[in-house]
């Protein structure tokens, strides 16, 4: 018995756009920026930047020292908001932080928070970042 020509033409061009990597689909990795000040910052504080998704589900994060009384953290997130359906095809990519929390602490302390809604705080410099509308101040009270 002999398979027929159109069923094995088929199967082939399947395995190879299921595995070709031109078919994959990258989502972007876009990047925000907090920038601030930092009023009477004890000498061994650091600012955190914590990024918050959809229902309360922390992500990315990061840390810098202050130099100078301001600090500047770049902070990169990957924008898939949903898994590709077939070896990395359809994937979605509109994920975007809901909040972003700035913390002043150090290893025992926290001195200061303020919680950035990221709709309304952010915008976007180019097609791939993020900038404050205005900078952020924090200070150890």
């Amino acid at each position: 018995m002999s398979i027929a020509p159109w069923k094995v033409l088929s199967s082939l061009v399947a395995v190879v756009l299921i595995t070709h990597p031109v078919v994959h689909a990258v989502c972007p990795v876009d990047q925000i920026i907090v920038n601030g000040t930092v009023d009477h910052a004890p000498s061994n504080a650091k600012v955190r930047v914590q990024l918050i998704y959809a229902k309360n589900m922390p992500g990315d994060a990061g840390e810098v020292t202050i130099e100078g009384g301001t600090f500047r953290l770049p902070l990169d997130f990957l924008t898939q908001s949903r898994g590709p359906i077939i070896n990395g095809a359809f994937a979605k990519c509109n994920r975007r932080p809901r909040t972003v929390v700035v913390t002043l602490a150090d290893d025992n302390q926290e001195y200061d928070r303020v919680v950035l809604d990221f709709a309304k705080d952010f915008k976007m410099a180019d097609s791939t970042t993020y900038t404050l509308r205005s900078a952020v101040r924090l200070g150890a009270h």
